[in-house]
């Protein structure tokens, strides 16, 4: 082992060679990681998207008309969470690198909760909007870091499971969200504050209490887990040491970008994020008015978007199954895209009349079937990228292009294309065509470079590392021919 490229933290538990978990203990392990980790994950996830999801349901709860919203402005306090996520990502990647990574994350947790609260009193566009720019500074902490974090402490053989299951939290919020704002709806308009005001004093309040849970629950490393012994922190180095990414590494290395800047998953998986995101950004912030334009009642439009997140949560459940059973993860993400492009072809060619709202909510609800997409695409982010300053550059990368489909997504559903919303439409099957062929593309490429490594050491012209002696060094997945990728 070369211990110069190895994390100091790090060193002091791993062995030379790899150590042997045994199967019973690597899933006692695994439980008390799911415990201290991934729980927090999926909570933190929840909180972020029910928080995100209140501007939605607040647009039929009365606040459009209330804070005098014109024009694109509603449009406009979404996208502005995206625009400035982009602009922070890179130094939010940066951040989480050095820094107590559960600390950091409990306190922007803390300081979105206090935003998300101040909501209620905003009057106007000028209000909201700023307030909108300080949640998305705060909430830029969660994704980079639950995808870091994955990495961390999960096998790559687990990875997928641990990323959809905190992503997943997309479509339970529209559970959860949705069954809330219906309860908030109730609240009288002769009550002190409107419905939407208590959703986000409520929503705020809480989301502060978690902050602060997170930062006496979670650790922040394997390495610096109090609530671990010293053996099972060793154990948990060597469990995750076949990945060949790395655990932590705090030096940076600008090779590694140079190595970034060179590697082609880098821009499929920025092209994956963008076809995938610019239509779920718009479909989020846009999702209530449609269905309700399809001839529904705001208490059956909440009610309906319960059944959208029971689909959301069932096709990325479905999708870590077959990823799990079939050792496939881009197959089925081409797959669960396919319902989503008849969905959306049905919603351009079938007008919006009442008559019609049943098939046209079944046609939505099929759109949905790409979100098992969504979540794999993270898991091979997590699984694919070796090299710590590369894998920052990368999940900086991944979440700048999120950021700009969210962003640009609610900008396509113009006013003046409603109720049909046609343009919007037409490019988020466009997108999803253009997806399907950067899906097949990665996947061709991932097998191309398998087989060429397997080739050099068949040849004789590198050696097969079988005791795992560098795979905690900090090397990216170009440089190490015993990477493998996986697809």
């Amino acid at each position: 082992m070369n211990y110069d490229l190895v994390d100091e933290e790090v060193a002091k538990y791993a062995s030379e060679t790899i150590v042997q978990v045994d199967e019973a203990t690597s899933k006692r392990l695994k439980r008390m990681i799911d415990k201290r980790v991934l729980a927090i994950m999926i909570g933190t996830y929840l909180v972020q998207t029910l928080d995100k999801g209140t501007m939605s349901f607040a647009s039929i709860m009365g606040i459009i008309p209330e804070t005098h919203l014109v024009g694109t402005q509603y449009s406009w306090l979404t996208s502005i969470i995206y625009i400035v996520i982009l602009l922070v990502e890179w130094p939010e990647n940066l951040i989480i690198q050095r820094v107590p990574i559960a600390k950091w994350l409990g306190l922007n947790i803390i300081l979105w909760g206090i935003t998300l609260a101040l909501h209620a009193a905003m009057k106007n566009f000028a209000g909201l909007v700023t307030l909108r720019a300080f949640l998305g500074l705060f909430e830029a902490v969660s994704q980079p870091t639950f995808v870091l974090l994955s990495g961390m402490w999960y096998k790559r053989e687990e990875q997928a499971g641990a990323v959809i299951y905190w992503y997943m939290m997309n479509g339970v919020q529209q559970i959860i969200g949705s069954l809330l704002a219906f309860g908030f709806s109730f609240i009288p308009s002769t009550a002190v504050i409107n419905s939407w005001q208590a959703l986000f004093m409520t929503y705020g309040i809480i989301t502060v209490f978690w902050g602060a849970f997170v930062l006496w629950w979670m650790p922040d490393s394997p390495m610096k887990a109090k609530c671990f012994t010293e053996e099972d922190k060793k154990l948990m180095i060597e469990r995750v040491r076949e990945n060949r990414t790395g655990v932590q590494n705090r030096k940076f290395r600008k090779d590694q970008i140079w190595d970034a800047a060179c590697d082609p998953q880098v821009y499929a998986f920025a092209l994956i994020q963008l076809f995938l995101t610019l239509p779920s950004g718009g479909l989020g912030a846009f999702a209530n008015i449609i269905i309700k334009s399809f001839g529904f009642t705001t208490w059956q439009t909440q009610l309906l978007q319960m059944v959208s997140g029971a689909v959301q949560v069932t096709a990325m459940l479905s999708a870590v199954w077959v990823d799990q059973r079939t050792r496939q993860t881009i197959l089925p993400m081409m797959a669960s895209v396919v319902p989503t492009i008849a969905g959306t072809i049905v919603l351009m060619i079938v007008p919006f009349e009442p008559k019609k709202r049943v098939g046209l909510l079944f046609a939505y609800y099929i759109m949905i079937s790409f979100w098992a997409c969504s979540g794999l695409a993270l898991s091979l982010v997590t699984r694919n990228v070796g090299g710590q300053t590369k894998k920052t550059v990368v999940i900086a990368v991944n979440f700048v292009f999120w950021a700009t489909g969210n962003s640009i997504g609610p900008q396509v559903f113009q006013t003046k294309d409603a109720p049909r919303y046609f343009l919007a439409l037409a490019i988020i099957l466009g997108c999803f065509v253009l997806l399907l062929i950067t899906l097949g593309a990665l996947r061709t490429y991932y097998i191309w470079q398998n087989k060429k490594r397997d080739g050099k050491i068949e040849r004789g012209e590198a050696l097969a590392d079988v005791l795992y002696t560098h795979a905690l060094e900090d090397i990216t997945d170009r440089e190490n021919v015993n990477f493998r990728y996986i697809y």
